[in-house]
Order: structure tokens, then C-alpha cells, then sequence
């Protein structure tokens, strides 16, 4: 029963792990300028739902996920040293459910709560500088270079006599650098960083739960219609992220690559609403899934 119980859990942790750090997230116009002043608040929903790819030597076979994910965010820009930065920080609610059968007996696990709270640092480098609101609007696109360091800390939803938890319990940090070249209504971007993770050192009463860094690299091409309008191709690509428990490796790294599309319209003078949709281009281990998210956003200049 235990023996299933950690096949389970190294399943469900590894889906909720990857929710909760947005490892797979496609995520255009990272590095987008904005004018100093600027405050993004925001509330999203996000749905990923298909196939979870296993180790084939585990008795573990058709494996489904459902996870749901609901994030307050907030962003603002502010200017450092002359150039743009950014602070920004996001809340997610998790719900998922996990079914399949393990060593031929159908299992199915429901989890729900608090995910851990994300804050993200960002910096222009090169490009994008500290402009006003007046000056922005002024002002002419171009290539920006930019990097930014995200923090997961474990807030979440954690009980150690649990298998599977919503919460990680532990940190992970991401830096990351992107560009972004304006060429006519077209905008290129890519970026390239990688996931650090401490260990969970009470997973399931008092076990120790080890995890591998996790690059990642994202591609996209924007379009823009007119201010506040645009769609974004969207490619992205993760390896690494090999899990261990008590030293022993799970064979669960990851080389997934995934595709999408995300477009954002302005409603009105102050709000938007953006959608994406994404989908499994190669899955090695991990969720085959598909995913779509909606948001709204509500933004304002300081006086």
C-alpha cells in the first residue's frame, strides 16, 4: 500500500511542482517596456487537463490530471539606476485531481488549497529605459535586453503526513535573461533561465524529497494590432528536473517542448483581458497536457 501510495505521490507532486513553479508556462512580452509608474493587478484562471507520460518501468498506466489553478497578481515598474524594473508577485489557489491505475487498481486523489506565493525581480539591461508615461508615449520601440530572478517560497498548503501536498516546502529560484526586438508590428523574444530547488526535507514524515535544476527556454513572435492588441506564437522547451527520494533517483528528468498561442485585447482605457491556449509538442516525463488561461488585468499610473 505504501509503495503505491509514493507511485502516486511522485506523480501528483510532480504535476502540482510544475503548477505551482510555471516551468511550462509560455509567457510573451516578459520583457515588454512599460512606462515607470506603472500597476498591474490582475486575476486568472487556468485549466490543464490530458495524459501524464511515467517512467514505462513503473506499474503506473493511464494516468489523467486535472489541475485548476485561480492567481491574484500584482506588478509594478518603478526605475533603477535609469533603466525600467519590475516587482511583481502572484497568489495561486490549486485544485487538481489525479486518476489512473496503480499495479492495475484504479486510484484517484483529489488535493485543493494555497499554492505557494511567486515574486519576480526584473531589470532592463540594454534598452527600455526609465521613461514617464508622457516620454513613453513619445517614444520609439526597440531592442531591449532585460533579466529578472523568481522566487517561490513555501507558503503553500503543506501537511507532512500527507503524500501529496499542494505546497512544495520548499524554495526555488529562477534567473533568467530575455531579449526583445521590435521589427515593424512584429516583436521577437527569447529567453533562456533555469529552476533551483532546495530540498524537502519532510516529505512524508520526515523523508527527504531532492530535485534537479530545470532549464528552460521560450520562443515567441508578437504581433501587435494596435496599442494593447497583440497575439503571440508561442514555443517553449524544459530539460532537467530530475527527481530523487532519500537519494534514490525516481528517472522522472524531464525534456518536454510545448507550443501555444496568447493573445490580449484592451476592454477599455484601463483593462484587459488576455487568453492562451498550449498543448504537448514532445513530452518525455510529466504532464502531456492541455492549457488554457484566462485573465483579466486593471492598470493605473501613479500621480
Amino acid at each position: 500500500m505504501i509503495y503505491r501510495a509514493v507511485l502516486l505521490a511522485t506523480l501528483f507532486g510532480l504535476l502540482l511542482y510544475m503548477g505551482n513553479v510555471s516551468a511550462q508556462e509560455l509567457e510573451p512580452r516578459s520583457y515588454s517596456a512599460s512606462p515607470v509608474g506603472t500597476n498591474f493587478i490582475g486575476v486568472g484562471y487556468s485549466r490543464l487537463s490530458g495524459d501524464v507520460l511515467t517512467d514505462p518501468s513503473l506499474p503506473i498506466t493511464h494516468v489523467q490530471a486535472e489541475i485548476n489553478t485561480y492567481a491574484l497578481s500584482y506588478v509594478r515598474t518603478f526605475g533603477m539606476a535609469g533603466h525600467l524594473a519590475s516587482l511583481g508577485f502572484a497568489l495561486p489557489y490549486v485544485d487538481g485531481n489525479l486518476s489512473g491505475s496503480v499495479i492495475d487498481a484504479p486510484t484517484q486523489i483529489h488535493r485543493s488549497g494555497m499554492g505557494d506565493v511567486r515574486v519576480r525581480l526584473a531589470f532592463n539591461l540594454i534598452g527600455g529605459p526609465a521613461l514617464t508615461p508622457q516620454e513613453f508615449a513619445r517614444s520609439t520601440p526597440a531592442t531591449t535586453v532585460g533579466v529578472s530572478f523568481t522566487i517561490s517560497a513555501p507558503t503553500g498548503q503543506y501537511m507532512p503526513d500527507r503524500l501529496v501536498n499542494v505546497g512544495t516546502n520548499r524554495w526555488s529560484f529562477k534567473p533568467e535573461i530575455g531579449i526583445s526586438k521590435p521589427l515593424g508590428n512584429w516583436f521577437l523574444e527569447a529567453s533562456a533561465g533555469a529552476y533551483f530547488f532546495t530540498n524537502n526535507d519532510n516529505f512524508y514524515r520526515g523523508n527527504e524529497r531532492t530535485q534537479d535544476p530545470l532549464a528552460i527556454v521560450q520562443l515567441h513572435g508578437v504581433y501587435t494590432v494596435r496599442p494593447g492588441f497583440w497575439i503571440s506564437a508561442d514555443l517553449g522547451y524544459v530539460d532537467g528536473g530530475g527527481t530523487s527520494l532519500n537519494g534514490v533517483s525516481k528517472n522522472d528528468r524531464q525534456s518536454n517542448a510545448r507550443y501555444g498561442l496568447t493573445g490580449s485585447i484592451p476592454l477599455t482605457r484601463r483593462w484587459s483581458a488576455k487568453m492562451a491556449v498550449s498543448n504537448g509538442l514532445v513530452t518525455r516525463v510529466g504532464g502531456n497536457y492541455k492549457s488554457i488561461t484566462f485573465a483579466v488585468q486593471y492598470r493605473w499610473f501613479d500621480s
